[in-house]
Parts: structure tokens; C-alpha cells; sequence
């Protein structure tokens, strides 16, 4: 029998990645005994910078409760810049308030974050040091450094493209990664973020840069699709996204 699962997704409104590479990874699994369908609830924000990001995050509360009419099965805040540009631990906090605010609407279910996702998948393949890259400016590039390494994870290195307009960063070549991340200084890494934005397209270099630098490589999006294949109890398998979606977590 095949089950159904309804996906929800809180984003920004010119974000149009997560909606891309969710889907693509949960639909490659290609497993008969379930299907998925995806539906989205948008904040307002066009540039990538603190103040909007404030205001943005704002409007996550009246998403749970638009998310959770649909009753979905899992439901993602997919921004992960906006959580961490809060200060340390806000994942938790904005996670929490989320869940509750679905449940005190009829709805069981948790709300994960891609900020919490990407700190858990770190943890998961047992780094204890990674490289990222980023599109943001360096000021906001210098918040997720800092909110990664109050988790107790240490950021080695790091890359900012310093694209603001948060359309571009959509826009972005994935495939231009592979050039990219031979600027970064993996030397001391334990595993490399190969785009630490849900926004900047990653997913068709993951596999590519993994088997090139014989790392584990992940971004935002695969560690996200991670915690919502935990959440729902399936086997967090996504063939060519990395070793942590090898099935082996």
C-alpha cells in the first residue's frame, strides 16, 4: 500500500531552491510504498541582510499555522541564514515555538529548521570540523561561522560569494561549486558544507565534490531532507546527495 506524505515548507518569498531540491531528492528515491506532494507558506524578504531577516522570521508563526491547516506530515522552516542570524541556539527556540503553534492548531507535528538540520548532519557523520561555503556577505557568512562553532563544531575555512540580491543566489550555477571549493582550504576539515544557504544550488555538485575531495560533503538542503526522512520514520536514503543520505545514518 502506498502512503502519502504531505511536506511543508516556511520560505522565503524569492526563495526558489528549496522547492526545487527537496522535491528532486524525496522523488529520486523512487520507492513504491510512498509518495510525497509539497506545499509551501512564504515570508517576505528580497535582500539578505540582518534587518530583513529580523522581520522576515516574524512571519514564520502565521506559516506553521497556514501549514498546518493542510495537516502536513513534516514541516520544514527552510531558511537557514534567518535562524542563525538571531543569535546562539535560535534554532531551538524558533523550533519549539513552531511545533507548538502547529499542535495548539490540531496539527502533531514537529517543525524542523534547516539551521538545526545542518547542525545535526555535522554531528551526524561524527565532524567535529568542517569548510563551508556560502553566497552571503561576510558579515552574515561570520554569523553562521559563529553559530556553527557555538554547537562546539569548529569552521576550519570558509568561501563568501557576497551575492545580497537573494534571487541571484537562486540563480547561482551548482556546477560552478566544483571550481569553487578548490579555493577552500579543506586541509583540517572533517567534512565540507558545499552550500550552507537552502537558497544556493548545490545538489547536482554534492556527489561529484564528495568522491573529488574524499570527504563528506552536505549543504542546508541535504541535511534538511535528512531530518525529514527521520521525522517521518523512512529510511534516509537519497541516491547521488552525499554520505548522509547514503542509508548508512
Amino acid at each position: 500500500m502506498t502512503k502519502n506524505y504531505r511536506i511543508g515548507l516556511i520560505v522565503p518569498s524569492s526563495n526558489t531552491t528549496m522547492e526545487t531540491e527537496i522535491p528532486a531528492m524525496l522523488q529520486s528515491r523512487k520507492n513504491q510504498s510512498e509518495t510525497f506532494t509539497f506545499h509551501s507558506s512564504r515570508m517576505r524578504m528580497l535582500h539578505v541582510t540582518k534587518e530583513e531577516l529580523a522581520k522576515m522570521d516574524l512571519e514564520s508563526d502565521r506559516c506553521a499555522v497556514e501549514l498546518s491547516d493542510a495537516r502536513c506530515d513534516a514541516i520544514a522552516y527552510a531558511c537557514l541564514v534567518a535562524i542563525m542570524s538571531q543569535g546562539s541556539g535560535y534554532h531551538c527556540l524558533s523550533e519549539s515555538r513552531l511545533t507548538g503553534i502547529a499542535k495548539e492548531n490540531g496539527a502533531n507535528v514537529s517543525v524542523i529548521s534547516s539551521a538545526g538540520a545542518l547542525v545535526e548532519g555535522i554531528r551526524t557523520l561524527g565532524a567535529k570540523k568542517v569548510a563551508i561555503i556560502t553566497p552571503y556577505m561576510k558579515p552574515l557568512t561570520k554569523m553562521v561561522v559563529d553559530y556553527i562553532e557555538e554547537s562546539e563544531i569548529k569552521v576550519t575555512d570558509s568561501i563568501s560569494l557576497e551575492v545580497a540580491d537573494n534571487l541571484e543566489v537562486g540563480r547561482l550555477n551548482p556546477l560552478n561549486l566544483l571550481e569553487i571549493v578548490k579555493d577552500l582550504d579543506i586541509s583540517q576539515a572533517d567534512a565540507v558544507v558545499l552550500s550552507a544557504c537552502v537558497q544556493m544550488p548545490s545538489l547536482p555538485a554534492i556527489q561529484k565534490v564528495e568522491e573529488r575531495i574524499g570527504l563528506p560533503v552536505l549543504s542546508a538542503g541535504t541535511a534538511t531532507v535528512y531530518q525529514i526522512l527521520k521525522s517521518l520514520n523512512l529510511k534516509t536514503k537519497v541516491p547521488n546527495a552525499g554520505r548522509l543520505l547514503s542509508g548508512s545514518f
